[in-house]
């Protein structure tokens, strides 16, 4: 007998560690979303109702996929009826024979996940329903994380998941490898979704701690991935190098206080092996001359780190390759950023002109980290009393615990506000 809080605890470390893989080969087993998510639900079910007894097996993450497979197999069985018995029957032969596969799939993708990223990638889709979706099944990411960084609401997001499910089921869409030569059209989509896992990784949206380090992990394996399928992708050398040089730097981002900005940083930290690469990564991505915005903002990071403090950053040149970033990709994110940046290489006057235009759109009364650089904008420009106020509305915006107490130790320290 196993204790029922271990068998918790080992699922749990399944379930966050091989969710991913054990879905992603699923999909591709029963060429179905819903049935391997139901399978796989099943199967941790299973896991928590028979540990117990029968204790934890060696390798709980194979026992999942197993079992996973065999309820996708029960789930056929009991589903079929008279019209689709022939081709149920079929698939189950299928899912069977796969136990030991005889031969290997011919297309040039290797890596189940990388494979499903692809998939859900299809032109079929409308492209934020593609990476919305494939947000949800690859990155774990929650419907809520998912509408944070789509900057919509939750319920909107929701039903935009719910479309592209009945969408793939409606349209018969299956899960099945592109040629290699459909590749490259679904390239933009790809990259997307795994910025976008990354980017919640590096900032969790909510939560206690500042990053979640097994998607920023997930993401830069991806990203490797990537360059070894696409070697002759701009982008995708531009992709790798912004994680490489953002996650070189995590374990500095915070301490037993709590956020360490940039300059503030213990540089000892850093892990320079990784920012050797990921320079590395960006200098192959300038070589083909079709700067994209992930080689931009790859570009901003390496000032940002080859600057010897804050201050002696070439803000002028970071403020230039936003400008230029803003017009390949336009988006509120790029605009904030831009107008942070301006700030900073003429003065906090100029970065709050650019903010004027943004802070008048109802559609970005949420979004939070423009309201916290106008917090800082505006202390650096000695509106104490406004900076007080714009420091509060991005706090009251703030889900991550060690991003609002950051937000707040700024509040006090920097316009003297008690609250």
């Amino acid at each position: 007998m196993t204790g029922s809080a271990e068998v918790a605890a080992v699922a749990a470390r399944v379930f966050r560690d091989e969710r991913v893989a054990v879905l992603a080969t699923l999909i591709r087993q029963v060429g179905d979303f819903q049935l391997a998510e139901d399978s796989m639900q099943d199967a941790f079910e299973s896991a928590l109702a028979t540990w117990p007894r029968d204790g934890i097996p060696r390798s709980p993450g194979a026992w999942i996929n197993v079992t996973a497979r065999r309820r996708a197999i029960d789930r056929l069985r009991r589903s079929r009826s008279a019209a689709d018995r022939a081709a149920r029957l079929a698939e189950r032969v299928r899912l069977d024979e796969q136990e030991h596969p005889a031969t290997s799939e011919a297309s040039m993708i290797a890596d189940d996940r990388l494979r499903l990223i692809f998939t859900c990638c299809h032109p079929a889709l409308d492209p934020s329903a593609q990476v919305a979706l494939t947000l949800r099944t690859l990155g774990g990411l929650t419907t809520a994380e998912i509408a944070h960084a789509f900057l919509v609401a939750e319920p909107a997001m929701g039903k935009r998941i719910a479309r592209a499910k009945r969408k793939i089921r409606d349209a018969r869409i299956r899960y099945q490898v592109p040629d290699d030569d459909e590749l490259p059209g679904r390239l933009r989509g790809v990259l997307r979704v795994v910025y976008l896992i990354f980017n919640e990784g590096y900032s969790a949206s909510a939560g206690d701690q500042l990053t979640r380090d097994e998607l920023c992990g997930e993401a830069i394996r991806l990203g490797r991935l990537l360059v070894e399928l696409m070697p002759a992708g701009a982008d995708v050398w531009g992709l790798l190098a912004l994680m490489l040089l953002h996650d070189a730097r995590r374990a500095a981002r915070t301490d037993a206080s709590g956020y360490v900005a940039l300059g503030d940083q213990d540089r000892s930290l850093w892990d320079y092996a990784q920012i050797a690469e990921g320079l590395r990564a960006l200098e192959r991505g300038v070589r083909f001359h079709r700067p994209g915005q992930y080689q931009l903002q790859a570009a901003i990071t390496a000032l940002h780190i080859q600057a010897s403090d804050p201050d002696a950053a070439d803000w002028a040149q970071i403020a230039d390759l936003y400008a230029a970033l803003g017009r390949l990709s336009p988006s509120p994110v790029v605009e904030v950023n831009h107008a942070a940046a301006v700030g900073l290489a003429h003065g906090p006057q100029a970065g709050l002109e650019l903010l004027r235009p943004l802070l008048a759109d109802p559609t970005l009364q949420q979004y939070q980290p423009l309201h916290a650089t106008h917090a800082e904008l505006l202390s650096r420009a000695g509106h104490r009393p406004a900076a007080a106020h714009a420091y509060r509305r991005a706090i009251s915006l703030t889900q991550n615990a060690v991003a609002r107490a950051e937000l707040e130790r700024r509040l006090h320290g920097r316009t003297n506000d008690p609250r």
